[in-house]
C-alpha cells in the first residue's frame, strides 16, 4: 500500500522521524510564545538559553558526575535562574518601549553567550551519552525506533500540553494574562505583578534549557546549536501566531513532519520549506494560523 507514492512503511517511519524534529520545534517555540504572549518581548536569546541548557547538562555529567535524569531538573532550574537575572537586570527597563529594543538586547545577549562558550569549548562539539535506561531501539514493524527519540516525543508533548493547560485553564494563568494586559488593576487586587513577570521569563528560559537537555544525546553540543535553530523556531512561532501557545505547539509538530516528508519528496527544499510556508501564512493570515487579529 502506497501513500502519496511512498510505501506505507516508509511513510510511517518518516512520520515518526518528523515528529522528533517537531518535538524540538514545539518545545522551543513554546518558550518563545510564552515570553512574547505574556511579556511582549521578542526573545532572540532563546536559542542561546537552549544551548546553555545543553552545556549545563554536559558540565554536570563530566565535571560533577550528575547523570541525565538529575540534569533534566537541574539544568532548567539553573538556566531559569539565569533568565530571572536577565529579566531583573535588563529586560524590565524595556517593557514600556518599542519591542525592537527587546529584540536588539536579547540578540546581543545571544551573541555574548555564544562567544563565551565558543571561547571556552571551541566549535567542534561535545558528545553526551544516551542514558542506559533509554538505550537501544524498539522494532515497530515498519521501522526500528530508537527508544530515546520516542522518549523525546512523549516528554515534549507532555510538557507542551501541561504548559498550555497551566496558562489557559488555571487561575494562575488567568492572573498572568490579566497582569500583562492591565497590571495596575491586577495589583489593586493584591497580586505581585513584577514577581509574576520575573517568574514568567524564568519559566520560558527553563523551557529552552529543557529542550537543550533533551537535544544533548541526539546532536553534538556546540555553541552554535542555538543560532542554527532559532531562526526556524521563530518561523514556527510566526506561523502558529505570535503569543499563541497552542498554535506554537501544533505548528512545531506539524512543520517537523512536513520538513521530514520534504526530505523524501524533494530533499533540496527541505531546509526552506518552513520559510515558504511562513510567507504563505503571512500573506493569507498575518496574525498566524492561531493568532488573534489586531
Amino acid at each position: 500500500m502506497d501513500i502519496f507514492g511512498i510505501p506505507l512503511q516508509a511513510f510511517l517511519g518518516q512520520l515518526l522521524l518528523g515528529l522528533v524534529n517537531g518535538a524540538f520545534y514545539a518545545m522551543l517555540s513554546l518558550g518563545l510564545a510564552v515570553i512574547f504572549g505574556l511579556l511582549g518581548i521578542i526573545n532572540f536569546a532563546h536559542g542561546a538559553l537552549y544551548m546553555v541548557g545543553a552545556y549545563v547538562s554536559w558540565i554536570l555529567l563530566n565535571s560533577f558526575g550528575i547523570n541525565y535524569w538529575f540534569a533534566l531538573v537541574l539544568a532548567p532550574l539553573i538556566v531559569g535562574v539565569l533568565g530571572i537575572v536577565i529579566e531583573r537586570l535588563l529586560l524590565r527597563h524595556l517593557y514600556k518601549l518599542d519591542p525592537l529594543y527587546g529584540l536588539l538586547l536579547t540578540f546581543g545577549l545571544a551573541l555574548i553567550a555564544e562567544g563565551i562558550f565558543r571561547d571556552q569549548f571551541g566549535v567542534s562539539g561535545q558528545s553526551y551519552p544516551v542514558p542506559d535506561a533509554l538505550a537501544g531501539a524498539t522494532n515497530l514493524g515498519f521501522m526500528v525506533l530508537p527508544n530515546y527519540r520516542a522518549w523525546v516525543i512523549l516528554l515534549s508533548l507532555s510538557v507542551c500540553l501541561g504548559t498550555w493547560y497551566l496558562i489557559e485553564r488555571t487561575r494562575l494563568g488567568a492572573y498572568l494574562r490579566a497582569g500583562t494586559e492591565n497590571a495596575p488593576l491586577v495589583q489593586a487586587f493584591g497580586v505581585n505583578v513584577p514577581l509574576m513577570v520575573m517568574c514568567t521569563y524564568g519559566g520560558g528560559a527553563a523551557l529552552a534549557a529543557l529542550a537543550g537537555v533533551l537535544a544533548a544525546p541526539v546532536i553534538q553540543v556546540t555553541p552554535l546549536m542555538g543560532s542554527n535553530l532559532i531562526i526556524v523556531v521563530f518561523a514556527v512561532v510566526v506561523i502558529g501566531g505570535m503569543g499563541s501557545i497552542l498554535g506554537s505547539v501544533i505548528s512545531g509538530l506539524g512543520l517537523g513532519v512536513v520538513e521530514g516528508f520534504m526530505r523524501v519528496f524533494y530533499p533540496q527544499a527541505s531546509s526552506i520549506v518552513v520559510f515558504v510556508i511562513m510567507v504563505i501564512v503571512l500573506l493569507l493570515r498575518p496574525a498566524g494560523l492561531f493568532g488573534k487579529e489586531a
